[in-house]
């Protein structure tokens, strides 16, 4: 089987947020878009949050996503004219509020590189991709998220804690292109003493699996996110299962986005396990589930 054959495409919603350069979400990523609408002040939010909007009898926060991404907040004129892309991501449903919209296209995970070195890995990007032979820019959710202090990790239960001394026989290994997703996880393992190896890039992984293999010690739980640049965690999955010498390994995918959709795929693909990140508690569950 071959990775390439099995790539499967994603929508992205291309839209401005300066005059000059597009940026990208995944379309699974956003549950609707809507023309900006009157939004109401919050107290004590992050400066690039505007406030809360009742969209469709939902009361929501909107963020105005050039300012929380470092750049220049939208002017009035802007934000008048400007739409609301409602995210449902992390559990939770959030506006961004974008100057201008452009149109959907397909990609697949080949055609979307990490960001270049010059932009930098902390950088507010998972990757960068190529439309109409100009570039355009994949936003990093959750790091807004994180940044503007939107989603915070809960740390693992006792119970599970007490358990996760049978993680420690295991080779594990952790896949994501988002650092703070990295983060994320890598603290949680540590703070429950579980020796990991940790990476940014889906063919990275794939390298690491195949070395450990012939050196006789192969991965026995790969833990990966599922939207990353170049080889995507479906892609991945597709490998690992498609090589003998990989196959044994529990394979638990993930994502940001809160889709049924991309857990019926994560199982086709062959993972064992599809979780909405970031549950730490669901995660650990999950982890202990490969060594029963």
């Amino acid at each position: 089987m071959s990775t390439n054959s099995q790539s499967i495409s994603q929508g992205l919603l291309l839209f401005w947020l300066t005059p000059t350069q597009r940026f990208a979400l995944g379309t699974f990523k956003i549950k609707e878009i809507v023309p900006f609408t009157p939004i109401r002040p919050m107290p004590e939010s992050a400066p690039a949050v505007m406030g809360a909007a009742n969209i469709r009898g939902a009361t929501i926060p909107v963020v105005d996503l050039a300012a929380a991404m470092g750049g220049k907040a939208l002017d009035d004129a802007e934000q008048s004219g400007g739409f609301i892309i409602v995210s449902d991501c992390q559990r939770q449903r959030v506006g961004f509020l974008v100057r201008k919209l452009d149109r959907i296209v397909q990609a697949q995970g080949k055609d979307i590189e990490p960001p270049p070195r010059q932009l930098g890995r902390s950088a507010f990007l998972t990757g960068v991709t190529r439309v109409d032979d100009t570039l355009v820019q994949l936003v990093d959710v959750e790091r807004i998220f994180a940044n503007l202090a939107m989603a915070e990790p809960t740390p693992p239960a006792d119970n599970l804690a007490a358990q996760a001394s049978a993680l420690k026989a295991l080779n594990i290994l952790v896949v994501d292109d988002s650092s703070v997703a990295r983060k994320q996880l890598g603290d949680a393992l540590q703070a429950l003493g579980v020796t990991f190896r940790i990476t940014d890039d889906g063919r990275d992984a794939l390298e690491i699996m195949q070395a450990d293999a012939r050196n006789g010690r192969p991965v026995d739980l790969l833990v990966s996110d599922i939207e990353m640049p170049g080889l995507d965690g479906y892609e991945l999955s597709f490998a690992v299962r498609d090589d003998p010498a990989l196959a044994g390994a529990y394979l638990i995918l993930h994502t940001s986005i809160s889709s049924e959709i991309s857990v019926s795929q994560a199982h086709q693909v062959g993972a064992d396990e599809a979780l909405t990140k970031f549950d730490v508690n669901e995660l650990i569950s999950a982890m202990l589930r490969a060594v029963k």
